[in-house]
């Protein structure tokens, strides 16, 4: 529903008579690897963001288009400059390096709601995350629209797959069977990690694409979704950048390719505490998301949804 890591620090000096370090041709690797990952205050599996968060932003798109059928505007290209307009706030988090259960390769669960998400995270001694980190973790240090940059690229993140109809009634069957079936005819999806493009400036995979993914809200509530948002789209033609946010469902909602990761606060850091969005209620800790055994799933389309030249 989501940003290349800062270079590694520069060697140490030799003394005048040792011979120069020999030039590496390695990459630095991604934030949360690498042997300063050691000294994390998260979890191994998770990534520690430290950066601010950027309340307003303004930026020029410069391909634009209008989904009559979504009734949304998508932008394809912005201009390489994002310009905050309020003043930034501090934000130091960990996330869920994939989305949930956090490994690379497995398929994250289906049909779960806020709630769900919620108290499956806090049976890890986690929570969902809030809107802003999930944006911050998603836009990377140089906040990026995209977390792999400044244009939407299908290449680089599950999105853009052509819209297979569903069917309501066996999708939301009591029996497992009909659900599971219509479920996977549905399906998708690719598992996590499996596009090494998909990843932000801070080292977070999958954050645009693959599942939607349910977040607690820290802006003031709106529409139907009090609380609670909808991050990052799905494997569709829809708003698969960082900013967007789904409003438009209630946090009970639960969908075929609505999913979620988690998050928590650093180690011995004091808790974030939203100032200006809606409490959210407290939920029982419990494993409220199992996870389903796809064995044929549909898989992305072979053909991707084009971009249509026009806008509004």
């Amino acid at each position: 529903a989501a940003p290349p890591p800062p270079g590694a620090p520069a060697p140490s000096a030799t003394p005048a008579a040792a011979p120069p370090p020999a030039a590496s041709a390695e990459a630095p690797p991604p934030a949360g690897e690498g042997p300063e990952a050691a000294a994390s205050p998260c979890p191994a599996d998770m990534v520690f963001v430290d950066g601010t968060f950027c309340p307003k932003v303004a930026r020029t798109c410069v391909y634009k288009e209008y989904d009559p059928i979504n009734h949304i505007e998508l932008c394809h290209k912005f201009e390489h400059k994002t310009t905050c307009l309020e003043p930034e706030e501090k934000r130091a988090f960990c996330i869920d390096k994939y989305e949930y259960p956090n490994r690379e390769g497995a398929h994250p669960p289906w049909m779960v709601s806020w709630f769900d998400g919620q108290a499956t995270c806090g049976s890890l001694g986690k929570r969902l995350c809030y809107a802003s980190e999930w944006i911050t973790a998603c836009e990377g240090p140089e906040r990026t629209p995209f977390p792999y940059g400044w244009e939407r690229d299908n290449t680089a993140c599950n999105i853009d797959n052509w819209f297979i109809d569903p069917g309501l009634g066996k999708m939301y069957s009591k029996d497992p069977a009909v659900s599971s079936a219509e479920l996977e005819r549905l399906d998708q999806s690719v598992p996590s990690g499996a596009l090494p493009r998909c990843v932000s400036g801070y080292g977070v995979h999958d954050l645009t694409g693959n599942f939607d993914e349910w977040v607690t809200s820290d802006f003031p509530p709106e529409d139907k979704s009090e609380w609670a948002g909808l991050k990052g789209g799905a494997w569709g033609h829809v708003r698969n950048a960082c900013r967007p946010m789904t409003t438009s469902h209630p946090p009970s909602f639960t969908y075929y390719f609505i999913s979620f990761r988690c998050c928590k606060d650093p180690e011995g850091r004091a808790p974030y505490v939203p100032a200006r969005g809606q409490k959210a209620p407290p939920v029982p800790p419990a494993d409220r998301a199992p996870l389903p055994k796809v064995e044929r799933p549909a898989g992305p389309s072979k053909t991707k949804v084009p971009a249509q030249r026009r806008s509004r």
